[in-house]
């Protein structure tokens, strides 16, 4: 009646009103324009806390997006760690990118109502890409569970198998949706990553690839962040409705407790999650979601379901460990410095970013922290560090060196060659035949305890 739109029009027009969400999300396959759309769609509702921008473009020239969320959407600010998800790295592994859409939309509609979303968003910036691989899902005409030529991008080539490989020479031509990603890798500081996959049910971890320094001989390629790779692949596993019972998809492969190393399962070359770690100093693992690469739309809804808590719980991983900024002796930031725990270097020695600041995933304990500027001392810290987690923040150390009072200039990027292949012929050629294996054996030690 006339009262009732008096009414209406009357809050509406009332500070702080927000008309009606459209209808929520359908759990469907959305193709290319729907998928586009639905992004346009949520940044247009949600313009304060969302920002969309592609990243690139494939190979038939669709825009690879990305929505980011967070307090401040557009630009990394000092202290807020920088996390992403990227999907459907395979067109035809498709359940992972429904889930991300799914995702966003849980996240806006929960932000400012839901205090862990809220400070979630507040204390992380979140960047969502719902596919890799445009090209490949809408070349899959037919959905099958097992294989489809759609796993491919368009010019025929396996993304996951496309990267730099830090164990050996990958000669296979870097694609624009691979080129697109590294960019997107060097430009941010990314801390925390996950790449959603389907085929299987397990959380797989670094490192895919492997050699004598890893210890791949023995059939597990560990990386000096063992025991925090396990850590992120149980926190995955533990929170899905069934991945961590580890029964896998079929009689014959069993996971315990829903994880494994890479290397473990199947050696893989050129692969996204070890270029990460190596080259871009962020922890990724890789999630397999789904014993049918393509299932029925029926079964979407059910897969939200069961992915929903784990991929919130590992989001808060991102806040593990410690951060902080190396400055000199009037506050400037020091770009460029290695910050390392001790006992745990890394192949390509992980630096402060433009704004002098520096990210480590760390378990709860007592490190060593050691901040170097080339040609000045090296200075130590001894950090104690509880699970902040549920706190989003990392324990902040900074270190300042009073002594140095204009920044270094910019160091050259990590080289892109197999830099495990080079220290494996290096610590080959330092020892004596009969000392080899002895000398080995105490370098992996001092590397990976």
């Amino acid at each position: 009646d006339a009262v009732g739109i008096l009414c209406l029009i009357s809050v509406a027009a009332a500070p702080g009103f927000q008309y009606p969400v459209a209808a929520a999300l359908d759990f469907k396959y959305h193709h290319a324009e729907e998928l586009e759309a639905y992004l346009k769609g949520v940044h247009a509702k949600y313009p304060s806390f969302t920002y969309l921008h592609s990243i690139g473009r494939s190979v038939e020239g669709r825009d690879l997006w990305v929505l980011v969320l967070g307090r401040f959407p557009t630009q990394h600010k000092i202290g807020i760690p920088e996390f992403k998800y990227v999907a459907n790295m395979h067109g035809d592994e498709t359940v992972g990118r429904e889930i991300l859409l799914h995702l966003i939309d849980f996240l806006v509609s929960s932000y400012r109502r839901d205090p862990v979303v809220t400070r979630l968003l507040n204390n992380t910036r979140i960047h969502i890409m719902p596919t890799m691989n445009p090209d490949g899902f809408e070349a899959t005409k037919v959905p099958d569970c097992y294989y489809t030529r759609g796993r491919y991008n368009k010019n025929g080539e396996d993304l996951n198998r496309n990267f730099p490989d830090a164990f050996e020479n990958n000669n296979a031509d870097i694609q624009p949706e691979t080129q697109a990603v590294i960019n997107w890798i060097k430009n941010e500081t990314f801390v925390l990553s996950a790449n959603l996959h389907g085929g299987a049910l397990v959380a797989s971890y670094t490192f895919d690839n492997g050699n004598s320094v890893t210890g791949s001989s023995q059939g597990y390629s560990r990386s000096p962040d063992d025991d925090v790779f396990i850590h992120l692949a149980k926190t995955y596993s533990a929170n899905h409705a069934s991945m961590y019972k580890g029964t896998g998809c079929d009689n014959r492969q069993t996971f315990p407790e829903g994880i494994t190393n890479g290397y473990s399962w199947y050696q893989l070359e050129g692969g996204m999650q070890d270029y990460n770690y190596v080259w871009g100093q962020c922890f990724e693992i890789t999630l397999e979601l789904s014993c049918c690469k393509y299932p029925p739309e029926d079964q979407l809804e059910k897969f939200w379901r069961d992915n929903k808590a784990a991929l919130i719980e590992y989001m808060k991983q991102v806040h593990l460990g410690v951060k902080g900024q190396v400055t000199d002796k009037n506050g400037n930031p020091i770009p460029n410095a290695i910050v390392e725990a001790k006992g745990r270097p890394h192949i390509c020695p992980y630096r402060t970013n433009e704004h002098g600041e520096y990210f480590l995933l760390l378990l709860p304990g007592t490190y060593v922290i050691n901040a170097t500027l080339p040609g000045f001392r090296s200075m130590l810290k001894t950090v104690e560090i509880p699970d902040n987690t549920g706190n989003f923040s990392a324990v902040r150390q900074d270190f300042s060196f009073s002594e140095v009072s204009i920044r270094p200039t910019a160091a050259a990027s990590c080289p892109k060659i197999p830099l495990y292949q080079e220290l494996e012929r290096a610590l080959s050629a330092a020892v004596k035949p009969a000392l080899h294996i002895l000398c080995l054996m105490a370098i992996l030690l001092g590397m990976f305890q």
